[in-house]
């Protein structure tokens, strides 16, 4: 003779009540052969329905031994006695247990998806044993939509999916009418004769005598055992003629991700207005980080955009001191200094620069602006290109040439639209000048000053008729390599000292100004997106807060599940899910209202820059906080004693 399917030796269960210990099975010892049809009868207390947690693995006996099928169960970890509950138990519980925000047919569904069983297989055989039990016109019902009979059939079809090779009732027609409990009793009657091994939990002396052997439990311990009817063991075991059971195998792996999406969006569209509460904390988060971000890159865009445009590879040399008697006079640098800056290696162009204000007026208009004294070089230092005509020429610096090159700005107030200013005269200071060029438009500088707002005429001619100085404003400096300009700039600084012996100028470096920008609006950017990514922080900790009200208002489900045999890692995957699913659709529309908040920022004319790596960081970070701040309520509920959570209320 082989080994019993069921066998309990000595088994006892002590619960820790209040911190004090209370027995309630004290050595329950017996046998359940493969395809009997047992009941299990006591009354309320005597410790049956404890005793049938333990045969169905969802509670541990504190002492004893229970092996099943030859095999200790003590020895099984929680995912063996998860697979045990899903491939071999299957329970009907006198409540149903059925998950009430899903369907009749989700509801059966339910163990075979922790088999792996494929959507289209476990559809159809769902349906196949509903159709079955005769709820074919109930199929899409929920179980609010269906009566206490019905509800029941549910529950049977669902112990069934998997095969249920063991049928654990926990008084099925307790709840039931005379009616229904006949018809309850009759399908597990079917079920014993299609060579299901029933254990049937009652306290009704009627329904248990229609097992074939009836076991009385009281206080804790067996004391009667009487065979009504003889064990005929089934020809073909049921476990060896199963064939519906899904993939070999496939019980370990995790349940499809999109059935665990599918299952989430449904657990919160059935808490909608909690849902969206939550999601509005992530959609305020996302969407501050990506405006942030786009308005702080779009600010440094411009700002370095506008020192690039005065010319990053220049070096600007300014007198330190001030003639006091001729105030505003530069007093220490002049056109020679330039031309023996433009000796030293690594100088392209050495361009002096004389400057002050002048009235320049064409016809009818006047207008003021800043008139500028240079060389031929001056275009070329600058990187200025000319939207008309060309830049004065060395011959008109020699010969003192009255001829004028107009910015952008000067051409728009003094000349009407379309009209070329080329070969006309204006006057300047009521001196008659050729306008021989017009430069092309270059726009504010990093100070905010409009660089097209200038003139330029010959260095010589600026300082005879114009403004009668033999010191000059600046000398701008363009560099060959701008990787060598500290060096360059040191080796300016030598050869103005030795000339004026003394430093009474200052050199700046405009590549350093331009790092230093950058570096300033980084750090901006940064405060931006950091005092964004405290909304969303906030906004996470809202994700874990419902996670956990979720977690508490779920316990039972979560005890369903495990009953039909979900293993850890599926419970904490479904919460996980959860959470990620309310980032990811928080974090979708984040990103696009952020996106619509920037846009409407730029149309009110503030720079913004749209690019790809903000918004991945934005969306990446409402998915990671969404993880993170998951896990925690998915490993409480991942980590609940199943016996704990199927009699929560």
């Amino acid at each position: 003779m082989g080994a019993s399917l069921i066998e309990l030796d000595g088994l006892t269960k002590i619960f820790d009540s209040g911190g004090m210990p209370v027995q309630v099975l004290f050595g329950v010892s017996l046998k359940i052969e493969e395809g009997e049809f047992v009941a299990i009868m006591g009354q309320s207390g005597s410790g049956k329905s404890t005793l049938m947690n333990i045969i169905g693995c969802l509670d541990r006996p504190s002492g004893g031994r229970y092996r099943f099928a030859g095999r200790d169960v003590a020895e099984l970890d929680s995912d063996e006695l998860a697979a045990l509950r899903r491939n071999t138990f299957g329970f009907i519980f006198q409540r149903y247990n059925l998950i009430a925000t899903e369907t009749a047919t989700e509801n059966v569904e339910i163990p075979s998806i922790y088999a792996g069983m494929s959507r289209r297989d476990r559809i159809r055989r769902a349906r196949e044993l509903l159709t079955k039990l005769g709820l074919a016109d109930r199929l899409d019902y929920r179980p609010t939509q269906l009566s206490g009979g019905q509800q029941q059939r549910v529950s049977i079809a669902r112990a069934l999916m998997n095969g249920g090779r063991v049928i654990l009732a926990d008084e099925p027609t307790g709840a039931l009418d005379s009616r229904s409990g006949a018809e309850v009793m009759a399908q597990l009657h079917e079920l014993h004769r299609a060579g299901h091994t029933i254990i049937l939990i009652t306290h009704d002396a009627k329904v248990a005598a229609e097992a074939d052997r009836t076991i009385q439990i009281c206080d804790g311990l067996v004391v009667d055992d009487a065979v009504v009817r003889a064990h005929v063991p089934p020809a073909t075991p049921l476990a060896r003629a199963q064939a519906i059971t899904g993939k070999s195998g496939a019980a370990g792996h995790l349940p499809d991700i999109l059935e665990a999406v599918k299952m989430a969006l449904r657990s919160l569209r059935t808490n909608l207005f909690r849902t969206v509460l939550t999601l509005l904390g992530i959609i305020i988060g996302v969407g501050a980080v990506v405006a942030m971000l786009a308005i702080g890159d779009g600010s440094k865009a411009s700002v370095l955009s506008r020192i690039e445009a005065m010319g990053t590879d220049l070096l600007v040399v300014r007198p330190g001191a001030r003639n006091v008697r001729a105030p505003g006079e530069s007093s220490s640098l002049v056109p020679q200094d330039a031309d023996a800056i433009a000796t030293l290696p690594n100088v392209r162009e050495s361009v002096p620069e004389y400057g002050s204000g002048v009235t320049l007026r064409f016809q009818e208009s006047d207008y003021t602006t800043t008139g500028t004294g240079t060389t031929a070089n001056y275009a070329r230092a600058r990187n200025w290109e000319l939207a008309e005509g060309a830049f004065f020429s060395d011959a008109d610096v020699t010969s003192f040439a009255p001829v004028i090159v107009l910015g952008r700005t000067v051409v728009n107030n003094l000349f009407r639209d379309g009209e070329s200013p080329i070969g006309k005269f204006v006057l300047v200071n009521n001196i008659p000048f050729q306008v021989v060029g017009v430069l092309a438009a270059k726009g504010a500088t990093a100070f905010g000053s409009d660089m097209d707002d200038n003139t330029f005429v010959p260095l010589t001619t600026a300082r005879m008729r114009l403004f009668g100085r033999r010191y000059v404003r600046a000398i701008t400096v363009q560099v060959a390599d701008v990787k060598r300009s500290s060096e360059t700039e040191t080796a300016i600084t030598d050869l103005l000292t030795e000339r004026h012996r003394k430093v009474d100028f200052q050199v700046r470096n405009m590549s350093s100004l331009l790092e230093t920008a950058t570096e300033t609006q980084n750090t901006l950017t940064v405060l931006l997106g950091s005092i964004a990514a405290i909304s969303l922080l906030v906004g996470g900790i809202g994700v874990m807060n419902i996670m956990l009200v979720s977690v508490t208002e779920r316990i039972r489900e979560i005890g369903i599940r495990m009953a039909t045999g979900a293993r850890m890692v599926h419970i904490l995957l479904q919460f996980i899910t959860e959470a990620l699913v309310v980032c990811a659709v928080g974090g979708l529309i984040g990103v696009a209202g952020g996106l619509a908040v920037a846009w409407i920022v730029q149309w009110f004319g503030t720079p913004v820059v749209f690019s790809l790596p903000p918004v991945l960081l934005a969306f990446c970070s409402a998915f990671f906080i969404g993880l993170l701040f998951g896990f925690l309520p998915a490993r409480r509920a991942a980590r609940l004693d199943p016996v704990v959570a199927l009699s929560a209320e």
